[in-house]
């Protein structure tokens, strides 16, 4: 329990004594919104790495060739866990936003942390809100501003990590309609970090793979027409690799 209370109270610090920040960063959003973007950029990505380095979480990664530098691009993962999005951001080199649950846009603070590197939030429940915020997704990309989904919708608790659940193919409209490429994500092992002996933290060693860049508008038609269906199958396969290479490790 003592590491789940240190990541609390350091998550609950920064929030606090972050105002000052969250203030310059407003003002300096007025100036220069593409400077502010980077700079906050870098500071969520310092605060995540702490508390990664607080859980005790070692990181195996590969792939991070393919994460663009000059390009707003489509981060496609599977979802196990709460850990998924700290993971994920420490490693991306532009201005990207997630696609946050409606509910965690109630929670003062870290709403504002949240708005100011680009993350939207979604209603699961209005379809016409849904729809609002994948056109706001496409045009944050069209901007320059990369985006990160979970097709999955909510967290994946099947024991076999590759065996994902159908992916919502309304989501891949981010990128049929901004024609961005898509970069598949597969992530082993975070839910070995809280949601398997929840509460408690514990330190674990977490596999994640940035797949090749997938460009829709390169793919046949029949795959064109149901996208969310291929890239299932491309992140499960990754997973079963990630999973071998853990076996061979094990042996």
């Amino acid at each position: 329990m003592i590491r789940l209370a240190a990541v609390l109270l350091t998550v609950i610090c920064f929030l606090i004594f972050g105002i000052p920040l969250l203030i310059f960063e407003w003002l300096l959003g007025k100036r220069s919104p593409e400077k502010k973007g980077r700079q906050c950029l870098r500071i969520i990505q310092t605060v995540f790495r702490f508390l990664l380095k607080i859980a005790g979480t070692e990181i195996e990664v590969s792939g991070t060739e393919n994460i663009p530098d000059d390009e707003a691009v489509l981060f496609v993962g599977n979802h196990r866990s709460d850990f998924d999005i700290l993971l994920g951001y420490i490693f991306v080199k532009t201005e990207t936003g997630f696609i946050a649950k409606k509910e965690i846009g109630s929670i003062p603070l870290l709403k504002q942390w949240m708005e100011n590197i680009k993350c939207l939030f979604l209603d699961r429940k209005d379809m016409k809100q849904g729809l609002k915020t994948i056109l706001d997704a496409v045009n944050n990309i069209k901007s320059g501003i990369s985006v990160w989904i979970y097709p999955e919708g909510t967290r994946n608790k099947n024991e076999d990590p590759s065996e994902l659940m159908e992916f919502h193919e309304g989501s891949l409209k981010i990128a049929t309609k901004s024609k961005c490429k898509i970069i598949p994500v597969a992530m082993l092992g975070t839910d070995d970090i809280f949601e398997k002996h929840f509460p408690k933290i514990r330190p674990a060693k977490v596999r994640i793979s940035f797949g090749s860049p997938i460009d829709l508008c390169e793919l046949p038609p029949e795959i064109k027409k149901r996208p969310g269906k291929y890239l299932r199958e491309v992140i499960s396969d990754m997973l079963k690799e990630l999973q071998e290479e853990h076996r061979k490790e094990c042996e």
